[in-house]
């Protein structure tokens, strides 16, 4: 009897063994690796949920604003407006140190029906918002792409970009408005020391090596500022205007942007210079011309954005025109809008769209790129549309 309750018992230490081996392989089958990347909504489902949304819903999802500053106001503001996104400027990082700003930013995360895109401006040197507050990153500096290259070369340059996308993941942020595209070769120029500080081919190999360093990281980037400022006047304090011609931004400023494009830069961030080749009348971000430039010329899929729409020569066209910034916005082309002006901007768009001046199909075609966007950052799962 002892024989045989001991064979009894190793039978079933067996049968468990087996039984736990199979359990293992059905869990990390192929199939069930399969299944787990299948949680991103397909282009199927994406297109459903646009069908769910009203209007006024899928308006809200083109703002990326700049967050009011009283916690409760922004939470309100998002669920209420169905914002897309949150721009994340210095006082945000004021007096945050990490676990502070996370907890921030899930905070908003949570009010939002969508998952939020989270942006800054991160440039590094001149524009670099984690600069803010020493606490936020252990007093970590975040040198300028022309002083890293200077000092590393472009290898340089992309072990900066990746190790600063990385820490902004781990803050929670998802998208950083850079690289800097622009070439520049006048030193007294706004942009100047915001870019890489070399040639035009140079600045392309650049962005070609930075897109997909940061974008490994999970941050979306944003090519800027197309067209290329060259060394135009800055547009945060006016008008500013480039009198070359096409070829030329052709053979030159469209370089680092190609450059990005075709290694999939997920947005391109448009500024708000006249380029009065293209367009003598419309600054770049409201123009219809150059967003088709962008599209048909330079084959760009991906997301626009505009630069922010409350910059000196928008709202100096603005008031010149009678207009509202916003309308023309979406006219031009652009998929989402760098605003805080969603309350009387959401109404107006709708307007536009009630009386034929946007066709609603264009919203469609905006949303769905910008859900695309999210999905492919790992924003957006099957749970959240459910």
């Amino acid at each position: 009897m002892i024989y045989i309750k001991k064979e009894t018992i190793a039978m079933k230490k067996k049968f468990l063994s087996v039984l736990v081996f199979g359990l293992l392989l059905v869990l990390f089958s192929p199939n069930q690796i399969v299944h787990a990347k299948t949680t991103k909504p397909t282009n199927n489902q994406l297109h459903r949920v646009i069908k769910k949304m009203s209007l006024a819903e899928k308006i809200g999802q083109m703002y990326v604003s700049p967050s009011p500053v009283d916690i409760s106001q922004a939470k309100s503001d998002i669920s209420r407006y169905h914002l897309g996104g949150i721009v994340l400027f210095g006082n945000d990082f004021k007096n945050q140190n990490a676990a502070q700003l996370k907890e921030k930013i899930s905070t908003l995360q949570g009010s939002a029906k969508l998952p939020l895109f989270i942006a800054t401006d991160q440039e590094g040197g001149d524009v670099s918002r984690l600069s803010t507050d020493p606490q936020l990153t252990n007093g970590r500096s975040f040198p300028s792409p022309q002083v890293v290259y200077k000092e590393k070369g472009l290898a340089g340059t992309v072990t900066e970009a990746s190790e600063t996308a990385k820490i902004m993941y781990a803050l929670g942020i998802n998208w950083n408005f850079a690289p800097v595209a622009d070439v520049s070769s006048d030193s007294k120029s706004f942009i100047y020391s915001r870019t890489l500080g070399q040639n035009y081919q140079t600045t392309a190999s650049y962005i070609s090596k930075v897109i997909p360093a940061i974008q490994k990281q999970h941050v979306i980037t944003s090519l800027k500022h197309f067209p290329g400022y060259g060394s135009a006047a800055d547009t945060h304090i006016g008008f500013a205007s480039t009198d070359r011609s096409l070829e030329n931004f052709q053979k030159n400023d469209f370089l680092p942007f190609e450059a990005g494009i075709k290694k999939n830069a997920a947005t391109v961030l448009v500024a708000h210079v006249i380029m009065k080749s293209i367009d003598s009348q419309m600054p770049a971000s409201l123009s219809p011309a150059v967003h088709q430039l962008l599209r048909k010329k330079l084959k760009f899929k991906g997301m626009i954005i505009t630069d922010d729409l409350g910059m000196g020569a928008i709202t100096k066209y603005s008031q010149e025109h009678h207009v509202t910034p916003d309308v023309l916005a979406v006219q031009a082309g652009n998929d989402a809008l760098l605003s805080n002006n969603y309350a009387q901007g959401i109404p107006a768009i709708e307007q536009a769209v009630h009386t034929g001046k946007i066709k609603e199909k264009q919203i469609n075609s905006s949303i769905y790129r910008i859900l695309k966007v999210k999905r492919k950052f790992g924003l957006l799962k099957i749970q959240q549309l459910n």
